[in-house]
């Protein structure tokens, strides 16, 4: 049997053999010869971010001075704490927005890493030992401390110093050094 057209074969066989590639209309497929077995495809890592930790603080910071306090009834501070607090630094010639009233009870287990981290002090006062966070080196009471790129200083809390004239003085001594 005589085909003019090679076209004509697949009506008449079922595979495709018999037909040259430049018939089939199959694009050239490239060679496997330079692609080495061994090398792995290259696979795109999705990048991992860690998400920025928020916490949730009285005051702006604009003075970068953190106060650290303990309070288990309160969001930031008492309202009675607050007043006096607020009386002490008029007397440093600052505001509540100067400053950032931040609250561990509400942050179990936090580390001084994260607050530091996070406020970028140059000031760190921790108002009880309540208020301590964790991985803070031992601090004397009532002794500023220069502590990498900030100044710490630890003293009474509130309720340490609402009852006792000589707590109230000896914070306050300390903290004209502040």
């Amino acid at each position: 049997m005589k085909v003019d057209n090679p076209q004509a074969f697949r009506f008449i066989m079922q595979d495709e053999i018999y037909l040259l590639d430049k018939d089939k209309g199959v694009k050239n497929i490239p060679s496997t010869e330079n692609i080495s077995v061994n090398d792995p495809p290259a696979v795109t890592q999705p990048i991992v971010e860690t998400p920025q930790i928020t916490f949730n603080y009285l005051g702006d910071n604009n003075k970068r001075f953190v106060i650290l306090v303990n309070y288990a009834a309160e969001e930031f501070i008492a309202a009675a704490h607050l007043t006096a607090l607020e009386n002490i630094l008029k007397r440093k010639d600052l505001a509540i927005a100067d400053v950032a009233i931040f609250n561990t009870h509400t942050y179990p287990g936090i580390g001084i890493q994260q607050i530091t981290g996070y406020f970028n002090p140059e000031k760190l006062l921790v108002l009880g030992a309540q208020a301590l966070p964790a991985g803070i080196d031992k601090l004397t009471l009532n002794e500023p401390v220069p502590v990498g790129s900030y100044t710490a200083l630890y003293s009474f809390s509130f309720d340490e110093m609402m009852d006792s004239n000589d707590n109230k003085k000896a914070f306050w001594e300390q903290m004209k050094k502040l």
